[in-house]
């Protein structure tokens, strides 16, 4: 047996993040990238509701169509991506989005836009995401040391958290302003702000990881799915991870239809609740770092989890006038204890992996991450339809809150800190 020591940092000492000139350019282009993904999950939901009428299930469907990608060709994109440039594969998923993105304004523009269109987009844009976000986890340790990855990763999902509080106001704002179709032009642009800015990328001399074995597909999958399913803690996230997310996915698919027919806000006025409410991410991030420095990696974990479930029920009890504001703290606090245990896991796990699986062990993960998603669209569409979008918000929240404390009977229980790198 080998050990995979990781060691890929040169033996002086690494250049800090903010003279990281590749680690720059990476972090622009994704901050770019996630403000026009945040003025999305407004915009195309409110161009289904407000120029189509689209009705609770079929939201939930656009919703299902976005994630669906990962259950369709989430095993096989791991296996490819660990045998391509990850460069070439992120630029090339972020022009066929941008190409996707664009098709929306000008069908609605021509007066050809339709529902099953709007699917048809969701589907490409999640099919782009899945191997730019596969690519994406690779690539990221080729430009940073893995003794700076806890700090880039902060910085990541810190400009993330920070671009979907600016996303979801500017996308109401042009809503209001120039319509919700004729706004995902800004979604579309940022896609080649990001292909451009990785197309600058120079790792220079840093070691290329090593390729997995040119062996069958099929192999190849199997042993992604192998290592997490035999690794007891990379099995538990993954599979609380899933039940999690179908709950957030539940209750953020029927957010946009909750606040404006149930709540009555107007496009404006829904920006501006969820732009508040996606502080809470941008805070997380913040300290995200500095809890697991003070706790220990695996206890904060533990902490953020315990803290992030129950605030998902205040979502559901908002109402018109000052009654949103439980909505916006439930947004705020859940925001805040999932961007930050993010952080931590992102880091961790990109130093506990051996660099030769990434690919496939980041697919296998988010193949059950990311696949509850769909079916969760299509569950929170149907009750919405049936017993009432609010009701459906609640039993989704309820989901998410009782995944989050579940870790109390976790492997992290009595770790100080999350463990060290795998032996391959």
């Amino acid at each position: 047996m080998t050990t995979d020591r990781r060691d890929d940092a040169p033996t002086t000492t690494p250049r800090p993040l903010s003279r990281n000139r590749d680690f720059a350019r990476l972090w622009f282009g994704e901050g770019v990238s996630v403000l026009g993904n945040a003025t999305t999950s407004v915009l195309l939901p409110l161009v289904a509701v407000l120029e189509l009428d689209a009705s609770a299930f079929a939201v939930g469907l656009l919703t299902a169509a976005t994630w669906l990608p990962w259950l369709v060709v989430g095993l096989p994109a791991g296996a490819w991506v660990d045998r391509l440039p990850a460069r070439a594969v992120m630029i090339a998923a972020d022009v066929v989005a941008a190409v996707g993105i664009v098709s929306v304004p000008v069908a609605a523009a021509t007066g050809t836009l339709t529902l099953p269109h709007l699917v048809g987009v969701a589907l490409v844009a999640g099919t782009a995401t899945v191997f730019f976000r596969t690519a994406y986890v690779v690539f990221l340790p080729q430009v940073v040391p893995a003794s700076q990855l806890e700090g880039a990763n902060a910085r990541l999902f810190g400009t993330e958290s920070a671009m979907q509080v600016a996303g979801p106001g500017a996308g109401g704002a042009m809503a209001q302003v120039l319509g919700a179709a004729a706004g995902l032009v800004l979604d579309a642009a940022s896609f080649l702000v990001s292909a451009v800015c990785l197309w600058r990328i120079r790792p220079g001399d840093r070691p290329a990881p090593p390729r997995a074995p040119a062996a069958p597909l099929r192999v190849r999958i199997r042993e992604g799915v192998a290592f997490v399913a035999s690794d007891r803690y990379l099995r538990w996230f993954v599979v609380v991870g899933g039940i999690s997310n179908f709950g957030l996915t539940g209750y953020a698919a029927l957010l946009v239809v909750f606040l404006v027919r149930d709540v009555g806000l107007s496009p404006s006025g829904l920006g501006a609740a969820m732009m508040v409410g996606s502080c809470g991410g941008l805070l997380g991030a913040t300290v995200a770092t500095r809890l697991s420095r003070r706790l220990g990696s695996a206890r904060a974990t533990v902490v953020l989890m315990v803290a992030g479930g129950p605030p998902a029920l205040l979502v559901g009890l908002g109402t018109t006038g000052p009654g949103i504001v439980w909505t916006v703290a439930g947004q705020f606090l859940v925001g805040l204890a999932v961007v930050a245990g993010n952080v931590l896991r992102a880091a961790w796990r990109q130093r506990y992996v051996p660099q030769s699986l990434m690919g496939r062990v980041t697919t296998t993960s988010q193949f059950v991450n990311f696949g509850t998603m769909p079916l969760a669209g299509l569950v929170a569409g149907a009750l919405g339809s049936a017993i009432g979008v609010r009701e459906t918000v609640l039993i989704m929240a309820a989901v998410h809150c009782l995944a989050c404390l579940s870790v109390v009977r976790s492997p992290l229980r009595g770790l100080h800190d999350l463990p060290g790198p795998h032996d391959a």
